[in-house]
């Protein structure tokens, strides 16, 4: 007796990205995109009173990209985006650029988008973005790596102890980081939901 075959089992998880049609084109396209998003976000600035601070939107666009590029693309987002900074392009926060940028008393936070945007991705891959309770921890988490990099480097930069460290540069960012956490995971998993009823 005839049996049906079982369709082959993807041999990775995907990320959104890999709902894409793949095309030589593709990844290239897909890390500019994220490239220019990191830098739309980090116009979205709030200068936070006694800090170098800013608040901004570029560790939402770190989320993001990372959770929808998976990790080796995330990666590539964040390094092409200091890269651009670094060749003088105004893609930080208030349109700002170059090496004194890149590596001045803030810089240690974008270092830190690139172990954070490959944990976020590598958790993604293996599906950590598609249900709430799973995405909120993860996203906030990879926050967390960015300032785990960003406030000793503020430290070290701007010569201030751990407590000022940590009152210039991190507990500010708080309820902010929560938000974004929050922001992200409904964004992904209305997006899941919308592929599932697609496919």
């Amino acid at each position: 007796m005839a049996t049906a075959s079982m369709p082959a089992l993807p041999s990775r998880r995907l990320v959104l990205a890999d709902l894409v049609p793949a095309s030589r084109a593709r990844t290239a396209v897909l890390v500019a995109l994220g490239v220019l998003l990191t830098a739309a976000l980090a116009q979205v600035s709030v200068p936070v009173p006694g800090s170098p601070v800013p608040i901004t939107g570029q560790t939402l666009a770190v989320v993001l990209t990372a959770g929808a590029l998976g990790p080796v693309r995330g990666v590539a987002v964040q390094a092409l985006y200091m890269l651009c900074a670094l060749v003088g392009l105004p893609f930080y926060s208030e349109a700002s650029g170059g090496f004194d940028v890149v590596f001045g008393a803030t810089g240690g936070y974008v270092v830190g988008f690139l172990p954070a945007a490959f944990l976020i991705g590598l958790a993604a891959r293996r599906g950590a973005d598609r249900k709430i309770w799973q995405a909120l921890p993860l996203f906030a988490a990879g926050q967390l790596v960015v300032f785990a990099v960003g406030v000793p480097w503020l430290a070290v930069s701007a010569g201030l102890t751990a407590s000022q460290a940590l009152e210039a540069g991190f507990y500010p960012f708080i309820l902010g980081g929560v938000v974004k956490a929050g922001v992200a995971a409904l964004a992904f998993r209305g997006a899941w939901l919308a592929a599932d009823r697609t496919r």
